[in-house]
């Protein structure tokens, strides 16, 4: 972004709505978040469509919440390897490449629906693969953004994600239950084909960004170039730490087919409400983001955040107990007799973790792209993002084997007090995290 350019971007609006002036500065960036939130929402629709279908297949919520452990340790690798080859390559071309094999992945397992040849192995495998690349395709594309915006601009960019997931995972959940629920899995997994398209649409109409600075070739020296410039990072490293201990903790989404099936009643339906209230949350949030953008000590805004995250989910906790214990049940609660006074309440809160996570990650996402030189930024974003999914996958671990183990409120309710404590701890015990200041930026 040239100087002659970052002074005509017009001065940010000060109020409280959200700031579209990315779309204005970069028609780039605007084809990019449009292929993004489209391909987004039929992923979504992917995510609950194996999940109900795991379900269905098994029976059991340790089965689908193993779905996400499985794949784990491929996305790591995936994520840290894609940032090495964003960091070497042309980041346009290794995010086309990525997005291909997604493509791939969820064509085939659109085709074994339609023939009859899915299994629970076939799941497994095509989600394995599925979120392996979009590591890749993450790690590249938030590398890319830097490039089109200035950094003034880059909470806005974070708040228009924001809108991209709310989208995602308030529309694509909803209308996976009810898809499946009328039409069954082969539609949904082809209507995401279908949506998937847009994203090379996005992404082939980049210019060619090759990374600025030092090129490291993919291998263990540039595994070691990132790890070294993250250990000097505090600040980066703690706020990767505080992401890792709240979706750990707090993300109970594996355990709503068996919420929606025994607990809550209402079925797929009931699943899909749940996780597009926090999808409802985070897309309200990033409406309303215009004073987020604002704020320089993003550090203590992170703190605060978090901590709202905590206390929402230990709520949500609280909602299943109740349930539990037969409160507001409209007699025998099943698939097709839902306890319609417990489930808004559920929805409630889980759109106050929405709001309170989206607003965190506006913060964390502008802290590693303004904070980390370009060179290296491709690794820390591959780091970003097996932070930010293999988070929920230790999530799901931790809230489906519990409640295995015990019953399920109670992963919620104990995850929630976890997060408040560990959180308020750990930035005390950090005071240049807490004075982390936007407009000089260190990582």
């Amino acid at each position: 972004m040239t100087d002659e350019k970052q002074r005509r971007i017009p001065r940010l609006r000060r109020d409280h709505f959200i700031d579209l002036t990315p779309f204005r500065v970069s028609p780039a960036f605007t084809r990019m978040w449009i292929g993004s939130t489209l391909a987004g929402l039929g992923g979504q629709l992917t995510i609950v469509a194996v999940m109900l279908h795991l379900y269905d297949l098994t029976g059991s919520t340790f089965a689908v919440s193993m779905i996400a452990v499985a794949g784990l340790l491929p996305m790591i690798v995936a994520g840290l390897y894609g940032g090495m080859l964003a960091d070497a390559f042309d980041r346009r071309r290794v995010a086309l490449i990525a997005a291909t094999v997604t493509f791939a992945s969820t064509l085939l397992l659109a085709a074994l629906a339609w023939m009859g040849g899915e299994t629970v192995w076939w799941l497994y495998a095509l989600s394995i693969v599925n979120s392996a690349a979009n590591s890749i395709v993450f790690a590249a594309k938030q590398s890319i953004v830097p490039r089109l915006l200035p950094r003034e601009l880059l909470p806005a960019a974070s708040a228009l994600g924001g809108i991209t997931v709310g989208v995602m995972v308030m529309i694509g959940p909803a209308l996976a239950g009810v898809l499946v629920a009328l039409t069954g899995y082969a539609w949904t997994y082809t209507l995401d084909v279908v949506l998937m398209t847009s994203l090379f649409l996005g992404l082939w109409t980049l210019p060619s960004i090759r990374p600025e600075g030092e090129i490291v070739r993919p291998g263990l020296e540039s595994l070691r170039d990132g790890w070294r410039f993250l250990r000097r990072a505090s600040n980066i490293s703690l706020q990767f730490g505080l992401d890792i201990i709240a979706m750990t903790f707090g993300q109970p989404l594996a355990l709503f087919p068996a919420i929606g099936a025994v607990l809550l009643g209402g079925g797929p339906i009931t699943t899909g409400l749940l996780t597009a209230s926090v999808a409802a949350g985070a897309f309200l949030s990033s409406l309303f983001s215009g004073p987020v953008g604002r704020v320089r000590r993003q550090g203590v805004g992170i703190e605060r955040a978090i901590q709202v995250y905590g206390v929402a989910v230990a709520a949500f906790g609280v909602v299943l107990l109740v349930a539990a214990l037969g409160g507001f049940a409209p007699g025998v609660v099943d698939e097709h007799t839902p306890n319609v006074v417990l489930i808004a309440a559920a929805a409630l809160f889980l759109a106050v973790s929405g709001a309170a996570d989206n607003v965190s990650s506006i913060f964390r996402n502008t802290m590693v792209q303004a904070a980390v030189p370009d060179s290296i930024r491709g690794r820390l974003q591959g780091i970003f993002i097996v932070v930010v999914t293999g988070g929920p996958r230790l999530g799901a671990l931790y809230a489906g084997t519990l409640a295995t183990l015990t019953t399920l409120w109670f992963p919620p309710l104990l995850g929630g007090f976890i997060i408040i404590g560990l959180v308020t701890l750990l930035v005390r015990l950090s005071p240049r995290f807490r004075a982390y200041d936007a407009e000089s930026p260190q990582p």
